[in-house]
């Protein structure tokens, strides 16, 4: 009779722990729900993997010869909880300023792209490349990142800059440190690649677009 009544009881712990894990995935899914119109929503619900993770690569990382790793950690707004679940989609041109176009389901979208997912250290870590200057234009060069909180609309952050990039002039530079100086990334090169960190607190950077 015992031995029934420890089966039952693993059983039900086992049950419940079950339930648990299946609660949590739902609640994940439903944190970063899609909208249903494919061709216009925002590009960060475009991702393709089943189960996004605190890591990515861009494509083409491999052949690109200014490799970039950013690594860093998203804090809710009081700038000291790590963030978990939060959605980082970045997007950019190639090496030669280009923003390389592909099509999918009748839908345009930048080739060059990634996503990242936080845990609950709030850390991410993407592996890029430095992006060329616009090709028709003076301005800097540039790493555009869309933000995904659960539960909440996706929103821009404004773009991610380079401390090392000529274009971006002491004008620009005077203005942008005036306002939020973290927007500058400043590259370390190890062993052959480019390494840099960018924090980010939610609710501080937004877009004003």
């Amino acid at each position: 009779m015992k031995n029934i009544a420890l089966l039952f009881s693993i059983v039900c712990f086992v049950a419940s722990c079950n339930m648990s894990f299946a609660q949590d995935v739902a609640n994940s899914e439903s944190e970063l729900e899609k909208p249903e119109n494919y061709k216009k929503r925002s590009p960060v619900y475009d991702y393709s993997e089943k189960q996004l993770n605190n890591v990515d690569t861009i494509p083409d990382y491999l052949t690109k010869k200014n490799k970039l790793k950013i690594t860093g950690t998203i804090y809710e707004s009081d700038g000291v909880t790590p963030a978990k679940n939060v959605l980082l989609f970045i997007e950019q041109s190639d090496e030669e300023g280009n923003f390389v176009l592909k099509r999918h389901n009748k839908k345009r979208y930048v080739h060059h792209r990634g996503w990242v997912k936080t845990d609950s250290d709030g850390k991410y870590t993407l592996y890029t490349f430095v992006p060329g200057s616009y090709i028709y234009g003076s301005e800097p060069k540039q790493i555009l990142p869309v933000i995904k909180e659960p539960n909440k609309p996706e929103y821009k952050l404004e773009s991610f800059l380079f401390d090392n990039d000529p274009m971006l002039t002491e004008k620009c530079r005077t203005k942008v440190e005036a306002t939020n100086p973290q927007r500058i990334l400043k590259l370390d090169k190890k062993e052959g690649l480019f390494v840099t960190t960018k924090d980010i607190v939610l609710g501080k950077e937004n877009a004003e677009y």
